[in-house]
């Protein structure tokens, strides 16, 4: 069962469940305890994350990584990241369409007047001054 963009890149799609080894699937006390042990190392990196979204850090990679940790274990992470690889791609192809770049230049250069508009009315008005005192 491939999906549209699968097709395209001509890549087959993997297949959904478990990546445990099979002598850890073979015993239900041990995969289950392997599934536990992946998730809490998921939350862990998934936490981490988040805490780096305001902080300093990589925040959004960090819980992609988690993510992926989840992904070798559980279904529902592994559609997660389908859908997210699928959104990011179809991004990616939109903003590289010459009209969407276009009008990303022009809203920049607009954006880029307006703020050395601004600055140069603070400055007029204010001037500039320096926060330590050199001629002292």
């Amino acid at each position: 069962m491939n999906t549209g963009s699968d097709e395209q890149a001509g890549a087959p799609e993997a297949v959904l469940g478990s990546r445990a080894p099979a002598f850890i699937k073979a015993s239900r006390p041990l995969h289950l305890s392997w599934q536990v042990g992946v998730f809490i190392v998921g939350l862990a990196v998934v936490v981490a994350g988040i805490i780096m979204l305001p902080l300093p850090g990589p925040g959004w990679l960090v819980i992609f990584g988690g993510m992926a940790i989840w992904a070798t274990e559980f279904v529902w992470a592994q559609l997660v990241l389908r859908w997210t690889r699928r959104k990011v791609t179809e991004a990616a192809q939109r903003a590289l369409d010459p009209k969407v770049r276009r009008r990303n230049i022009i809203l920049t250069a607009i954006g880029l007047v307006i703020v050395a508009a601004l600055a140069a009315v603070y400055l007029w008005k204010f001037g500039l001054v320096m926060p330590w005192k050199i001629n002292e």
